[in-house]
């Protein structure tokens, strides 16, 4: 039976979705981006600095949900993900080199997060850390690739609630909250090298391009999956799944830069009012809270690692997926049949292997961490105007371009990310 015709900007059963309805793709993206890497940054902050940059996660937010709003309005309007526009109205030397450093960039990220993922497990049960990264490894590949995109779809929004174990570890902790919303919320500025390549570390860590490939490949799934027609060939009646897409970007930023400023404040209530300043890993993070916040923390904190980790190693190895079957025109899409896609999941398969081959190779966490940095910083910027110009240029999105707001922040917000890839190298 063919599906009923669909309605521009509504859902196929014609049903007005409620809020939770609406959480999808920003949802699982803000809370991807809390990965094992980014606890490990948020938990160095913590430890290092105190409470006193805790007001950068309020800082970033902005900043990354206009940037992640744009690449979610690239996927809805043109139906297509961000390589393929790029592929089409770019040079193939740019498309060939963004997805190179993406996929380069994503395989040690990927790689560094099945590690902590092996360590955490090891810390709360003992045994060989590197067959637990091979197994996370499988486990993602099976369920990336032989799961349904509808009920994969739900798994994820399912170990989005694993971010909340930090806030239990919070509420397990004695915090003087007068000086974590003083730290949080006015603006601490020393100008050092320290406290500028933390800044650094933080917008690195909190606006990364893989991000970006995957709210928009995961908008063009969104429409596959409900029978919804691309923004961009009904424009005049996308205000509802505008509506949605703001919402849900805006709550899944939030989210996940709420749970950014819960480590650092659990961080610094624990590690650095002890004496503890110096936090290379995630895992190493949740072994120092053992003896200063006891093992319910401890033990919360390590399974919430492992939690993030089954939630951002799919995303990683999905962004690189998108972008390199995009490149090279292969069926592409997680609601394709293995079988009819086999070069889009083997991708997936290549990325995720590829990162937790690198567990073995003696790679050293904490300079694998710094050059998947350095690669999202480089990339991050001009990656960033390069959306800006798909998005404001009317042959591509009609009369769906950047309203003025956006086009405001996304200046701001390249920007910002401009100085912060050239602080990489400066500093």
């Amino acid at each position: 039976m063919e599906p009923p015709e669909a309605t521009p900007g509504t859902p196929t059963h014609g049903k007005r979705l409620n809020f939770l309805g609406t959480l999808g793709p920003g949802l699982i993206t803000g809370a991807a981006d809390d990965d094992p890497s980014g606890i490990a940054t948020y938990s160095q902050v913590g430890a290092q600095f105190g409470y006193s940059l805790a007001w950068t996660m309020v800082f970033s937010y902005p900043l990354m949900a206009v940037t992640q709003g744009i690449s979610a309005g690239i996927g809805a309007v043109t139906g297509q993900g961000i390589a393929r526009n790029l592929r089409r109205h770019y040079s193939p030397w740019l498309l060939r080199f963004a997805v190179l450093l993406l996929l380069v960039a994503n395989v040690i990220n990927i790689g560094a997060d099945l590690g902590a993922m092996g360590a955490a497990l090891e810390l709360l049960i003992g045994g060989p850390h590197h067959l637990y990264a091979i197994i996370f490894a499988l486990i993602c590949i099976l369920l990336e690739v032989f799961v349904s995109y509808r009920r994969y779809v739900t798994v994820l929004k399912w170990l989005t609630l694993s971010l909340l174990a930090y806030v239990a570890v919070v509420l397990s902790v004695h915090v003087p909250w007068g000086a974590a919303l003083y730290g949080a919320l006015v603006p601490q500025i020393v100008f050092d090298g320290d406290h500028a390549m933390a800044l650094v570390a933080v917008l690195g860590t909190t606006i990364s391009p893989y991000l970006f490939f995957w709210q928009a490949g995961e908008e063009v799934e969104e429409q596959h999956r409900q029978h919804w027609l691309r923004l961009g060939a009904h424009s005049r009646s996308s205000a509802h799944q505008l509506a949605r897409i703001k919402s849900d970007t805006l709550f899944g930023m939030g989210f996940s830069n709420l749970i950014a400023i819960v480590i650092i404040i659990a961080t610094a209530a624990t590690l650095h009012a002890n004496g503890i300043t110096q936090i290379q890993t995630s895992s190493q993070a949740a072994e120092a809270l053992r003896p200063v916040a006891g093992d319910f923390a401890f033990a919360v904190f390590a399974a919430g690692i492992i939690g993030t980790g089954l939630l951002a190693v799919p995303v990683l190895a999905g962004s690189a997926a998108y972008a390199v079957a995009e490149t090279f025109r292969w069926p592409e899409g997680l609601d394709q049949r293995p079988q009819d896609a086999k070069a889009f999941y083997g991708t997936i398969a290549m990325a995720t292997l590829g990162g937790v081959t690198l567990t073995f190779v003696g790679l050293d966490p904490i300079r694998a961490l710094y050059w998947s940095a350095v690669v999202n910083g480089i990339l991050a910027a001009p990656l960033m105007a390069i959306m800006m110009m798909i998005a404001m240029n009317p042959r591509i999105m009609g009369r769906l371009t950047l309203p003025r707001w956006m086009i405001f922040g996304g200046v701001l917000a390249t920007t910002v990310m401009a100085l912060a890839s050239i602080g990489f190298f400066v500093l």
